[in-house]
């Protein structure tokens, strides 16, 4: 495993990383993360440098736009501008709840 190598690894992990964090982990949302591995494994055989460093430039950009959409999500929700709070309150109280290892009753999870 060269540079390429490392260099496509560490994308892949932050990739998948952001997917996990931002998109989620729950079952009806794993395409997202199959996509990913698919994508990779596709472009493993990829033999032109140029081709290979276009594919995660690609990658790459494209994880730096779904965290700043998230992080602008963050920001839109903390200055309270023209969004709903109570999913942000939900959310906020879950992981309040969580931090000290209890979980939010039905009435706030629904």
């Amino acid at each position: 495993m060269g540079t390429q190598g490392v260099c496509a690894a560490h994308v892949f992990r932050h990739m998948l990383k952001s997917i996990e964090k931002h998109i989620g982990k729950e079952d009806h949302k794993r395409h997202f993360r199959d996509f990913l591995v698919e994508e990779f494994r596709k472009n493993r055989e990829l033999a032109d440098p140029s081709s290979i460093q276009n594919s995660l430039k690609l990658a790459q950009d494209y994880t730096l736009l779904l965290n700043s959409i998230h992080y602008h999500k963050e920001l839109l929700f903390s200055y309270n501008i023209a969004v709903d709070r109570s999913d942000e309150m939900k959310k906020i109280l879950g992981k309040s709840a969580a931090s000290v290892g209890l979980q939010l009753p039905e009435v706030y999870e629904a």
